[in-house]
């Protein structure tokens, strides 16, 4: 096998297997999730990152496409303690550097005490420790990434067809292919926008709920979301998930702020603050809300009671920093989409301008 390298903002340099070949940098993130492999190294929210598995054999159970949140890979690149042959060619075919035999364990551990950082890895013949360095030094902060909802959004409208139950305009800031079916699955029509979608697009489709969400980046910079959620506050019920929810607090008034090494896996604990029920969730951000602005605090996490769900019964809001329809992780809270849909039910007609 060739060589590679993983170059840390902390300044080490850690040699590794090359399982499928490149060159590239990216903010260093790791899961926790036993499985999963497909839905996480497809899902749009770890777009412009490095993602590490905690968990040392990835690959057990082969690739299948139908397990797949979105049309491609989308972090840089992956690591892992041992990664199979069928993920390693697959990562291949997309062009996507992957390593393995490297202590994962080191780089976990790296992460959560030093926060998520900067990474540059170089796969194949000939690298060496330098390049990794030097794509290192290239890697822009998340924050700096301004134009990546274009890199993960639909770049036109589309509608997914559930039976006219309801029709939800649906923000596509990197959505997960699974949280269009749960809804779709629930009779509602999808119609989906991109992520810099006017206030007028989505009135023509004349909406029963504005559904913001979950992405890659910085909340800040989904300055068309925020619009979006700002023009039908108070006249239309909005719900939003993961990256939704802070997009849909930001517009409101409240703030957001960067974690440390942020949320990623599917054993996060949610504790209910009305019924103190506490369920598993899957989660997948590096973003937070700090200040709730007009939103009420109504789910924190267990660990480190950060906001985990916000609701407003006089603005028709309901948002959840988690993500209620998992894949991979629980299906604890898979009633989200139906407090969605009875959001519909109860719709006012939105007042003329």
């Amino acid at each position: 096998m060739s060589n590679a390298y993983i170059a840390l903002a902390d300044g080490r340099v850690l040699e590794a297997r090359a399982r499928a070949p490149g060159r590239t940098r990216g903010e260093l993130v790791f899961t926790t999730a036993y499985t999963g492999y497909e839905e996480s190294l497809t899902d749009p929210s770890y777009a412009e990152q490095v993602l590490t598995f905690s968990y040392p054999l990835i690959g057990n159970y082969g690739v299948r496409s139908e397990r797949f949140e979105s049309d491609s890979v989308q972090p840089r690149a992956a690591i892992a303690r041992e990664l199979t042959d069928d993920v390693a060619e697959w990562l291949a075919t997309e062009d996507v550097p992957a390593v393995d035999h490297v202590d994962t364990r080191e780089i976990v551990t790296s992460v959560r005490e030093e926060g998520a950082m900067a990474c540059g890895i170089v796969a194949g013949e000939d690298v060496t420790p330098e390049d990794a360095v030097a794509e290192m030094e290239a890697c822009k902060p998340m924050s700096d990434h301004t134009d990546i909802g274009a890199q993960v959004s639909v770049s036109e409208p589309t509608v997914h067809e559930g039976g006219g139950e309801a029709d939800i305009a649906l923000v596509d800031c990197g959505a997960k292919g699974s949280i269009i079916s749960s809804l779709t699955e629930r009779g509602a029509d999808v119609h989906v926008f991109p992520y810099d979608v006017t206030p007028e697009q989505v009135a023509d489709v004349d909406p029963d709920v504005l559904f913001v969400s979950n992405g890659p980046g910085d909340p800040e910079n989904f300055v068309a979301a925020q619009a979006v959620v700002d023009a039908f506050a108070g006249e239309l019920p909005i719900a939003g998930i993961c990256l939704g929810q802070q997009i849909v607090a930001s517009a409101l008034g409240g703030t957001t702020e960067k974690m440390s090494f942020g949320h990623r896996g599917v054993n996060q604990p949610v504790q209910d603050l009305r019924t103190d029920r506490v369920v598993m969730t899957t989660q997948n951000h590096g973003y937070t809300v700090a200040d709730t602005g007009p939103l009420e605090v109504t789910q924190v996490n267990v660990n480190d009671d950060t906001v985990e769900g916000l609701d407003s019964e006089e603005l028709d809001v309901i948002t959840r920093q988690y993500h209620p329809e998992a894949n991979p992780g629980p299906h604890d809270s898979l009633s989200f989409f139906d407090d969605v849909l009875a959001l519909a039910d109860d719709r006012q007609p939105i007042a003329a301008n």
